[in-house]
């Protein structure tokens, strides 16, 4: 009896071996393309209740079909756009202050301000000196703005001349999706089952990754791309020069909790104040209001909801923290990993912590 379950039990070693061997090599072969893989699972998700519409209509591979065809005109095309007026605008912007030192700019903007004299006879009077030297205002400022343009124009010219892995990148996570919308369904099913965890507590967790990239795509994702445009509008409208750059940047900064726009149209409002433009400063102040309470506080609520059940600390920590760990989709990646840490604490909480403390 015992030789059997001894066999029994070496026999269940070997095959954990060989389990966990192949989910390493599973592991390895899908790595490559695991930003891929998430922002398909993402996409299919906000996207499945189209597809569940035109299942109605029409049989399901059609259905998904289209609804790919779909994510690829909202997508794609866009981005191509977007990534050719960025590398440009971005290059110009660069040039700029290669031929002309960014410091020396700022330091004739403020000489021939009258604001700026006011505000300095201003502060004279109470024996404050505002006087910076030149040459470390120059290098300073010249090395700023030469190290911004630059850093733009190369990520955006790396995406433009990666453009046909790009897009063969982009057909991949299309296909995935495809069949996601299909048998998407049958793999969640397979995954609850596989996982030692109870099925409630995995479609919780699933269920909370689909919450939180949903309220980051289409809450914040649509908020970002509103304040974008308008903001690029409102550049181009008082012309600020490079509006699709400004934009762009806008549209990122969007997605942090209290900081957004203001980074962009603030500085900008003062330079139009330095220009001696009061009017049009005064004006884009006044813009930059009434977007922010009209996406903050009437459009965002009613994309997102309840969705965002997270601290705003936590929000903006883990969107820097994201973009500094996985780029760009470290908006997408860093409030995920955190929602999934915050849901494993509250199963902990709520169902193991009791049995570690019996222990």
């Amino acid at each position: 009896m015992k030789q059997a379950k001894s066999r029994g039990q070496m026999i269940f070693r070997y095959f954990l071996i060989l389990f966990l061997f192949s989910g390493f090599l599973i592991a390895k072969l899908l790595w490559p393309f695991i930003s891929i893989l998430v922002l398909a699972f993402v996409l299919a998700g906000i996207f499945y209740p189209v597809y569940s519409f035109l299942t109605k209509k029409i049989r399901p591979s059609l259905a998904s079909f289209l609804t790919c065809l779909l994510i690829f005109q909202f997508v794609l095309v866009p981005t191509v756009f977007l990534v050719r007026s960025l590398s440009q605008e971005a290059f110009s912007l660069y040039q700029m202050s290669k031929g002309m030192p960014f410091g020396q700019q700022m330091k004739d903007l403020l000489q021939d301000s009258s604001v700026a004299n006011k505000i300095e006879e201003l502060l004279e009077r109470y024996d404050i000196d505002m006087e910076l030297d030149s040459k470390i205002f120059n290098e300073t400022l010249s090395d700023l703005g030469k190290d911004v343009g630059l850093f733009l124009y190369q990520q955006a010219s790396s995406i433009a001349s990666n453009i046909l892995q790009v897009v063969i990148n982009f057909l991949i996570m299309l296909m995935i999706i495809f069949f996601l919308f299909l048998d998407g369904k049958e793999f969640i099913d397979f995954l609850v089952d596989l996982s030692p965890l109870p099925a409630e507590q995995d479609r919780e967790l699933l269920g909370k990754f689909h919450e939180m990239a949903g309220a980051i795509l289409v809450g914040n994702g649509l908020a970002g791309v509103c304040q974008g445009i308008l903001g690029g509008v409102a550049f181009a409208l008082f012309g600020l020069s490079s509006p699709f750059l400004w934009g762009a940047i806008m549209a990122i900064m969007a997605f942090l909790p209290i900081v957004g726009i203001s980074v962009v149209l603030a500085p900008a409002a003062i330079y139009l104040f330095l220009k001696g433009r009061i009017t049009a400063g005064i004006l884009l102040l006044i813009v930059y209001v009434v977007i922010t309470i009209f996406i903050e506080y009437l459009l965002k609520p009613k994309l997102v909801g309840q969705k965002v059940k997270m601290h705003t600390l936590l929000v903006i920590l883990s969107i820097l923290g994201g973009l500094k760990v996985f780029g760009i989709l470290g908006i997408i990646y860093g409030p995920l990993i955190v929602t999934a840490f915050l849901t494993l604490t509250k199963m902990y909480r709520t169902n193991y912590e009791a049995f570690v403390r019996d222990e």
